[in-house]
């Protein structure tokens, strides 16, 4: 792991989204699906199986029976016709996600593989591979990789789904929301290092729908700087992360729009803890960190962890 080439890896991403928006536009990489899916099971670990939880979340809105599991989970659904599996690994190399693979390698269910290295030991268990085309991360950070999977788990949706989503503009959008806090981070990011930096670590709160990008940005400053750092969905942190404002120096990230910002901020503002807000104005907020299109849940989705993503890489070096 190497804090420089990490910082280079966040610089590169409009330059690969730009590049999967266009591979998107030219070929639908889930056409060889089978057509009689009934059932997706998403399997991963860390990064992988924070976007297989939104991507699951939203196929069940859509009506599809839909489910991510820890690809260590030893209980979960077993092969069966109609039933498609996706494990996910950006190194086709972690060994929970390819004894997870095993368990359906001879059928009946499908099994097609989500990952960065086609040449894999899992892309070699599957019937269809689908890369993530994220180039090589040489800072040893799952960041790219990431931010590919949950575009590519959208284009999956609309496969699956039918909607009429134009998956390729959307990252299109989010490249260039990415692009803008790139350009734009001596204007946002020194405040943010700033207000973040506290005795106690940092917590990051999402919506459920994008419950992903607290965990992933957590998980930043957790793999990087080594700094404590937990996520959290906003509904649930007046239940369970709550009782920390009271005995800790509490800083946060807050990626609004839940129905429940208002709940959370209110306690924050009695105990008088701070709190960043990342793609819009929340009262009470003590800062927030604005990029194009923010008001799209799914730019907002494929963009917002890269706020973390830097102050990661910044304490980092």
């Amino acid at each position: 792991m190497n804090s420089e080439l990490y910082l280079a890896d966040l610089e590169s991403k409009p330059e690969f989204l730009a590049s999967l928006a266009a591979t998107l536009r030219a070929d639908n990489p889930f056409g060889g699906l089978p057509q009689d899916i009934r059932r997706v099971l998403f399997l991963g670990m860390g990064s992988s199986r924070y976007a297989a939880g939104v991507a699951a979340l939203r196929l069940r809105a859509a009506g599809v029976d839909a489910y991510a599991d820890y690809a260590s989970a030893t209980a979960t659904w077993p092969a069966a016709e109609g039933t498609l599996v996706v494990p996910i690994s950006a190194t086709g190399s972690s060994a929970e996600t390819l004894d997870a693979a095993a368990r359906y390698a001879n059928g009946p269910s499908f099994l097609a593989a989500l990952t960065n290295t086609p040449g894999s030991p899992l892309a070699e268990t599957a019937g269809l591979v689908i890369p993530m085309d994220a180039g090589e991360e040489r800072g040893g950070v799952a960041c790219r990789t990431f931010q590919h999977t949950l575009a590519l788990l959208l284009a999956l949706e609309t496969h699956l789904t039918g909607a009429d989503h134009d998956v390729p503009a959307l990252i299109t959008r989010a490249a260039e929301a990415t692009a803008d806090l790139l350009d734009r981070r001596d204007e946002w990011l020194p405040l943010t290092l700033e207000l973040l930096d506290g005795p106690d670590g940092v917590y990051t709160i999402a919506p459920a729908e994008r419950l992903s990008s607290a965990e992933q940005s957590a998980l930043m400053l957790r793999e990087g700087p080594r700094r404590p750092a937990d996520a959290c969905e906003t509904g649930d942190w007046s239940h369970v992360d709550v009782y920390l404002t009271k005995t800790r120096d509490y800083r946060a990230l807050l990626y609004p729009g839940s129905r429940y910002d208002a709940q959370a901020m209110d306690w924050v503002r009695q105990r008088g803890s701070m709190v960043i807000a990342v793609g819009a104005e929340v009262k009470d907020a003590a800062a927030a960190v604005r990029y194009p299109y923010d008001g799209d849940p799914d730019v907002a989705l494929l963009t917002e962890t890269l706020v973390a993503e830097l102050v990661a890489a910044y304490w980092w070096q």
